[in-house]
């Protein structure tokens, strides 16, 4: 059974930081592209940040650059977003995804229609 399964959400001030962690079974990981997402109430779900099959490269949303850094372990199946210097404009349920075609493509891709694979995802909500 392929899944993907996000932790490290929570409830923190602005100015905090927080590690989410996905992890991934059931599929060959490195061949996977992996991105995260996230959907505040209200609104459309975003990209946040990704990362190509190999680590070797990676894309971040505007809104987050400088602040937020993804990371994957392909020995360990996981893929981590560490958040700092976080805003309450960062509230949002944060969301793992993978992209079956980020190694047949070599691509990062930022549109969450390319990823085919989605985990259940994670609360994080900053205080003022």
């Amino acid at each position: 059974q392929v899944q993907l399964v996000e932790s490290g959400g929570g409830l923190v001030q602005a100015g905090d930081s927080l590690r989410l962690s996905c992890a991934a079974s059931g599929l060959t990981f490195r061949r996977y592209a992996m991105g995260w997402f996230r959907q505040a109430p209200g609104k459309e779900r975003e990209f946040v940040a990704g990362i190509s099959w190999s680590g070797g490269g990676t894309s971040y949303a505007d809104s987050v650059k400088g602040r937020f850094t993804i990371s994957r372990d392909n020995a360990k199946n996981t893929v981590l977003l560490q958040m700092n210097s976080l805003k309450p404009e960062d509230t949002a349920v944060y969301y793992c995804a993978g992209d079956s075609g980020g190694s047949v493509y070599a691509r990062i891709s930022t549109r969450a229609a390319d990823f085919g694979l989605w985990g259940q995802g994670t609360q994080v909500s900053v205080s003022s």
